[in-house]
This record gives structure tokens, C-alpha cells and sequence, in this order.
């Protein structure tokens, strides 16, 4: 049985991650990645075989990742709670993946997506309709339990953990505990049920 690569997909992913937190889209090249990993670019360009797929694959990679996690906490009828649970949920996240809230923070337009190729962009479509369909299911959901507008919920399970942790992002710091308490705090309270009448 055959040692598994050294220099795998998700290692050389993770150094691109932490070369656009570093210095942007610009810094992430074959180059680069190889430099920082101490990989072969024989290596690289075997995984990737030229810039956009390697771009396409970094944004693509660290979506599935970050959704796939929250939609855990959302998916099936989500009560308020679990509303809240997914908000503060973002904030941890982002806490233990710096590198890659960044790439999130960032936008899928910063990877320039129109220089991938067909079959990424059709993930990317993908995974947008896929998140989409979700999020829209699960602020329907907490509607029906609450009596909120949809606008509220949503600003509560999106919206406002985004807020919360942008200022940290923005100076690559990791948001700290106390900006999960305050999510906590803020979500619970415009989760909170109606009154009847």
C-alpha cells in the first residue's frame, strides 16, 4: 500500500487560502503555492493545471466546507434555537478557519469566475441555488414559529453574525469569544417568539 501523497488537494488548498488572507487574489499562484508548501510545481500543476481551476477550486472547496456546516443546523425545520445555534455558529467558524473566512469574506467575484471553466462555474451555480434553496427554507421555517417578517430572520441568521465578525476579518484577527456572546445575546432576542395579538 502506497504512502498518501505529501502534498495533497487540501494541502495545497490550505496554502492558497493563507496566501489571499496574506496579500490578496494576486498572491495565489502556482508559484506560490509551491514555494509555501515546499512542493514540486510539478505537484501543483498535476492537482491544478493552470490558475483559474486553481482560484475555482479554493473558492469552491472552502464554500462546500462552510455551507455544508451550517446547513447541519438549519435544514430540516429549524426552530428558533437552532437559528441561533447557526449564527453563532458562523462566528466560531470563522474563529477556527481565519484563512478561509477570509477567502468567504472576499466574494466568489474575487476568484474570477468567469475565467473557469464550464464545469466549475456549473458548480458554483450549483452550490449558489443549493445555498439559496436552504436559506430560504429555513427563514420560512422560523417565520411560521415566530411570526417574524422573513427579513428579520434573515438578517439574524445571516446578516448580522457577517457584521459582527467583518471588523476582525478585515484586520486578520479572529473574532474573539465575546463576539459569539454577542451574537448569541442579539440573534435570541430578534428570534424570540411574538407575543399572541
Amino acid at each position: 500500500m502506497g504512502r498518501p501523497p505529501i502534498h495533497d488537494h487540501d494541502s495545497l488548498l490550505a496554502a492558497a487560502a493563507r496566501l489571499f488572507a496574506a496579500n490578496g487574489a494576486r498572491a495565489v499562484t502556482m508559484a506560490a503555492v509551491a514555494r509555501s508548501t515546499g512542493a514540486p510545481s510539478g505537484s501543483v500543476y498535476h492537482r491544478f493545471p493552470d490558475r483559474p481551476t486553481l482560484l475555482a477550486a479554493l473558492w469552491l472547496r472552502t464554500a462546500r466546507r462552510f455551507f455544508d456546516g451550517y446547513a447541519r443546523l438549519v435544514d430540516v425545520e429549524p426552530a428558533p434555537a437552532d437559528a441561533v445555534t447557526a449564527a453563532t455558529w458562523v462566528v466560531d467558524w470563522c474563529r477556527d478557519n481565519l484563512a478561509e473566512a477570509t477567502v468567504l469574506q472576499a466574494g466568489a467575484r474575487t476568484f474570477q469566475p468567469d475565467e473557469w471553466s464550464d464545469a466549475a462555474r456549473a458548480q458554483l451555480a450549483e452550490q449558489e441555488t443549493t445555498q439559496n434553496r436552504v436559506m430560504q427554507t429555513a427563514v420560512q421555517a422560523i417565520a411560521a414559529q415566530t411570526g417574524h417578517p422573513l427579513d428579520h430572520i434573515k438578517f439574524a441568521l445571516v446578516d448580522l453574525p457577517l457584521a459582527v465578525i467583518r471588523p476582525y476579518l478585515t484586520q486578520d484577527e479572529p473574532p474573539p469569544a465575546r463576539a459569539t456572546e454577542l451574537v448569541r445575546e442579539l440573534a435570541g432576542t430578534l428570534l424570540a417568539r411574538s407575543n399572541p395579538g
